[in-house]
């Protein structure tokens, strides 16, 4: 059985005052030749020679490692340079003013502008660059502190916390960053010995705890940790030993939690955040001092 589609293509009449057609011929239908406008055709190659002229005169073809510059030279990051060196330059003052008021002295009640400008500008630095580790809110994660309560293993003033903050925690980039280290007991205690003193900790937390267990881990405790842990597990923020009485944990202070810290102890890092003498560094003085009244204000700072 033949194909009707191109069947008796003579019998489709053309009326009086139809457009050529194209010659195509689809189920005994011919599509007409209708052309666009002129002045829709025209539009089309403007835009076409002005698109091509557009990318002459701008930044417009990728390269391997850049773009084609354009023969005007425009450039938005410079534009934006522009923009923050002259807000810099209007900010130079206050700027000057923080780094040089005492931080405790940038309050509400005794400087409000600059309380106002540090509180702004601290909370753009932090979400910029804190808020990876503790959270857009500052609460904190597993292993990153929260920001927003009063337990503060090196101490929760605003001058602690912008040393905190100059110099970070535990790295090998500042010399005078805090610095502590919990020996990991998994080959200095037996197995009993760990699982005892986890009791005892669970204990002195107000936990669920195995009373006779407890009651044997306390000597190891005694024996092994309250040299920085102190006698009654309240902690030391000179070393940065965690107050181990209350329901604040970083790492968690379940059974499972504390075995493993036991054993295999915990090393948290912070990079130091302020330059150097060279100027060289993340932030400046007065960005430091910024973020610090900030988290400072967040509510658990003292």
């Amino acid at each position: 059985m033949s194909d009707d589609k191109n069947q008796h293509p003579e019998e489709q009449i053309l009326m009086e005052g139809d457009p050529d057609t194209t010659g195509h011929v689809w189920d005994g239908i011919k599509e007409f030749n209708n052309p666009l406008p002129r002045w829709w055709l025209w539009t089309f190659y403007a835009t076409c020679a002005w698109g091509l002229l557009y990318t002459i005169l701008y930044p417009a073809w990728p390269l391997l490692d850049r773009a084609t510059p354009g023969i005007l030279g425009y450039s938005t990051r410079a534009i934006v340079a522009e923009d923050i060196a002259e807000f810099d330059a209007m900010n130079a003052p206050i700027r000057e003013q923080i780094e040089q008021v005492e931080l405790a002295a940038i309050t509400p009640a005794d400087n409000p502008d600059l309380y106002n400008y540090a509180i702004q500008g601290g909370s753009a630095i932090f979400a910029t660059w804190c808020s990876q580790c503790h959270g857009s809110g500052a609460a904190g994660a597993v292993g990153y502190p929260n920001l927003l309560d009063d337990d503060w293993l090196w101490g929760g003033s605003i001058d602690e916390i912008h040393y905190t903050i100059s110099h970070g925690i535990r790295n090998e980039d500042d010399p005078s960053a805090h610095y502590s280290e919990m020996t990991a007991f998994d080959e200095i205690l037996s197995d009993e010995e760990i699982a005892s003193v986890v009791q005892y900790v669970l204990n002195i937390s107000g936990q669920e705890h195995d009373a006779t267990l407890a009651g044997a881990g306390e000597t190891v405790y005694l024996d092994n940790c309250a040299s920085c842990h102190l006698d009654d597990g309240s902690g030391d923020r000179f070393l940065g030993a965690p107050n181990l009485t209350d329901a604040i944990w970083l790492y968690g202070g379940d059974e499972a939690a504390l075995e493993e810290t036991v054993r295999y102890s915990r090393f948290g890092v912070m990079p130091p955040w302020s330059a150097d003498a060279s100027g060289a560094g993340r932030l400046s003085e007065a960005e430091v001092r910024s973020v610090s009244v900030y988290v400072h204000s967040l509510g658990g700072g003292e």
